[in-house]
C-alpha cells in the first residue's frame, strides 16, 4: 500500500470533509488495466449545530475523462449524526481502468429542525505513483 500526498479538505457550513486516498499495488493489475484505490473520509462538525449525513454524491473521473456518478443513502450503511466537535471516519474503495483519476462530490446534510445543505467534498487525485513520479 502506498501513501500519496493527494488529499483534500474543505469546510461547508461548519462541516469539514477531509479525504486521504491510497493506491493498493497488491490489489491492482496494470497489465489488465485495473488499478485499485481506497480513500479515507473524515467528517468533522466544526460548527455550533448538530448535522446528520443523509446521502452521498460522488463524481469519479478517470484519465480518459469518463465520468461516473455514484449516489446513495448515507455512507458505509450509516447516516451519522454529528454534534458539534464530533467526527465520523470511514474508508471505501474505488477501482479504475486508468492509472490516474479524480474524485469529488457532496454529502447531503440536515440540521436538527430540517434545514439541509450540501457539504462539499473537494477534488482529490487517485494515482499510481509508479506511473506519475
Amino acid at each position: 500500500m502506498t501513501d500519496m500526498t493527494t488529499s483534500s479538505a474543505t469546510t461547508t457550513e461548519g462541516v469539514t470533509v477531509t479525504v486521504s486516498p491510497r493506491y493498493h499495488p497488491e490489489r491492482s493489475d496494470p497489465a489488465g488495466r485495473h488499478w485499485f484505490f481506497s480513500y479515507t473520509v473524515r467528517i468533522e462538525n466544526t460548527g455550533s449545530k448538530p448535522a446528520r449525513l443523509l446521502s452521498r454524491h460522488w463524481v469519479i473521473t478517470d484519465a480518459t475523462g469518463r465520468e461516473e456518478h455514484v449516489r446513495g443513502p448515507g455512507v458505509v450503511g450509516e447516516q451519522p449524526r454529528l454534534v458539534p466537535g464530533a467526527t465520523f471516519q470511514y474508508t471505501s474503495f474505488c477501482p479504475l481502468s486508468t492509472s490516474m483519476g479524480t474524485m469529488h462530490g457532496t454529502f447531503e446534510m440536515i440540521r436538527d429542525g430540517g434545514v439541509s445543505f450540501n457539504a462539499e467534498i473537494a477534488p482529490f487525485t487517485l494515482v499510481d505513483p509508479l506511473d506519475y513520479n
